[in-house]
Parts: structure tokens; C-alpha cells; sequence
């Protein structure tokens, strides 16, 4: 099976605000809450749009590559970008082998895109804990009981292993977090801001975090 998706093109039906210097915030979290922001408040108004859906992407020891999407649920200078996880997962595996991460944010509604590259470490026991207990029960329970990334003989298995965890913890009981489950920060040391335009020559601003001065060079903008 073959295709050829040569013809296949979207034409951005609106132009998009041509970003130059005076456009760009000097701190790259500043610029990252004003966009994020904007994604959430221009977001199509249905149920299928996350606008803090971002694609991960890890590598083991040896420099494998791995992607997939998760879900931010937070974002500070000092945390850096915060998301949840299994720390068995193959992600959480790749993560303690190889700290090397990057982030990908695309709202193609905006035409715009944040990548960011930087150092995953696990986050605090108290943070892991107050985040897994504001999770609905299913959740949390589907948290406990997925060995997640590792093979299992059926779904039918899997919903048993639910329903059992289920009845242990009757309504109201507290159900504690699993060990291997919990958070990463993500401490980025490179932002690339990315405005499509329908031309393409697209605006592109990078930001790169000085480890001897301790703080963000000054962007400066690339070629689409």
C-alpha cells in the first residue's frame, strides 16, 4: 500500500500577524503564557480541542527516539513545564536514563508552534501526592492498576484488574498514590517560537538559556 500526498496542502485561509522584534517578549516563559493563553481563549468551542495537549519526546541511553502526547498541568520559571506520568512507562524509563527531553505545542487554528528542549527531573513526593489526589477516582485507579507500556493478553484482563482495585476503596476512601507513578519538570534551555504565514516564509524566535550567566540570551530570529 502506497499513497502520494504530494498535491495534499492547507492553505491558511486568514493571514496571521507578521511578528517582528517589538513583537517578542525578552522572557521566554512571559512569551509562552501570552501564546498559551491565547490558544486557550481562541480555542474551537468543542470537546475534542486540549490546548495543554503536547507531544514529548524522549531518547534512551543510546540515543533512540521516542514520542508521544501527554498533558501539561503546569508551567512556572522555577518548575519549568510540568506533566504526570507512570515512571515505568517506557517514557518514564527513557527519562532516568536519559534526562534529554523536548516539548512540541502545535494550535494549528493559530498556525503557531512552541518547541522547547531541556532536562526532565522527577518532581517532589508532596507534588506528585496533591496532584494524584485531585485526579477523578477512575483515574486514579486506572493509575494503580496499568502496568503501563507492558503487554497484557486482553482489554476484558485489564477492566477485571479495575473493577477489583475498584472494591477495595469504597466511596469517600482515600486512595494513596502509587510509587511509581508521579510528576516531571521539565527545565527548558531552548524556546523556538514558530508563526506559520500563508507565504511560508514563517517567523521564527529562538531563546537560549546561558549556563554560565544563569539567564536567558536575548532571541534572535531565524530562516523559515
Amino acid at each position: 500500500m502506497s499513497a502520494d500526498l504530494s498535491k495534499m496542502r492547507k492553505e491558511y485561509s486568514d493571514r496571521h500577524q507578521i511578528l517582528d522584534e517589538n513583537d517578542i517578549i525578552d522572557d521566554p516563559f512571559e512569551l509562552f503564557h501570552y501564546w498559551f493563553e491565547m490558544a486557550k481563549q481562541k480555542a474551537p468551542d468543542d470537546k475534542w480541542t486540549e490546548t495543554n495537549a503536547v507531544c514529548l519526546s524522549t531518547a534512551t541511553k543510546d540515543g533512540r527516539p521516542s514520542s508521544r502526547m501527554v498533558l501539561l498541568k503546569g508551567y512556572d520559571p522555577k518548575n519549568g513545564f510540568t506533566f504526570f506520568t507512570n515512571y515505568e512507562s517506557r517514557k518514564g524509563i527513557e527519562i532516568q536514563e536519559n534526562e534529554q527531553v523536548a516539548l512540541l505545542f502545535y494550535w494549528n487554528y493559530l498556525s503557531r508552534q512552541i518547541r522547547i528542549e531541556g532536562c526532565a527531573k522527577k518532581s517532589s513526593t508532596e507534588e506528585s501526592d496533591k496532584y494524584f489526589q485531585s485526579r477523578p477516582k477512575i483515574s486514579q485507579i486506572s493509575a494503580r492498576i496499568s502496568e503501563q507500556s507492558r503487554p497484557i493478553d486482553s482489554r476484558e484482563t485489564l477492566i477485571q484488574r479495575q473493577q477489583k482495585e475498584l472494591e477495595k476503596f469504597p466511596n469517600n476512601t482515600m486512595i494513596p498514590r502509587p510509587e511509581f507513578w508521579g510528576g516531571f519538570h521539565i527545565q527548558p534551555k531552548r524556546f523556538e517560537f514558530w508563526q506559520g504565514q500563508s507565504d511560508r516564509t514563517h517567523d521564527r524566535f529562538i531563546f537560549e538559556f546561558d549556563s554560565i550567566e544563569q539567564k536567558w540570551q536575548k532571541y534572535y530570529r531565524i530562516q523559515p
